[in-house]
């Protein structure tokens, strides 16, 4: 079986999704058995971030997903479709509602909120169906947590099935390639 390790730091945006995208049909292409997805990223486009998630799920690759440092915001929906999930001992997973960020003067009339708040909603109930679906969190804990904005440490994504162990990455470093926002930082094989 050849594992690919693939590094993703980046923020969520049009690029970075299809970058990654990209990386992952090649390595199905290829035939890969396992993509080890060594993550850390501050968050960023919802749309863009459950693309990731759902596309990662389709891929004929068993996924491992890795957190190297932060998984914040629509980054623990890309973490969450990992197959197997890990995380090193000293980051952090950090979860939020959604919101939406105001670029120029604009006025807003009823119609406007509401749908920028039907919208909103929308969104974060789709993340809120990734995260009890694939964690033991609750709906009701996961509102809960949108609304207090909290950042947990491992052994709380532990306990509550976000990742199925704490552990530092096994067998990548004797791949290390040059940073690259995303990267496939080398093959191995392993038996069995």
């Amino acid at each position: 079986m050849n594992t690919t390790y693939v590094s993703f730091s980046a923020e969520i945006n049009a690029q970075t999704t299809e970058a990654l995208l990209g990386v992952c049909a090649d390595l199905a292409n290829k035939k890969t058995d396992v993509v080890y997805l060594m993550l850390s990223t501050p968050g960023g486009n919802v749309m863009s971030g459950l693309t990731i998630h759902n596309f990662l799920r389709s891929m004929p690759f068993k996924l491992i997903t890795h957190n190297i440092g932060n998984v914040d915001s629509i980054g623990n929906v890309i973490f969450l479709a990992g197959e197997e999930r890990y995380s090193c001992p000293n980051a952090t997973f950090m979860f939020h509602g959604v919101g939406f960020d105001i670029m120029q003067p604009t006025r807003f009339e009823e119609k406007l909120l509401r749908e920028r708040l039907t919208s909103l909603q929308a969104d974060q109930k789709r993340i809120a169906d990734v995260i009890t679906q694939r964690t033991k969190i609750t709906p009701d804990e996961a509102e809960k947590m949108f609304l207090e904005a909290v950042t947990r440490d491992p052994h709380y994504a532990k306990a509550n099935g976000i990742v199925h162990d704490i552990r530092e990455v096994k067998g990548a470093r004797r791949h290390a390639g040059s940073a690259a926002c995303i990267q496939a930082i080398g093959r191995r094989s392993r038996s069995g």
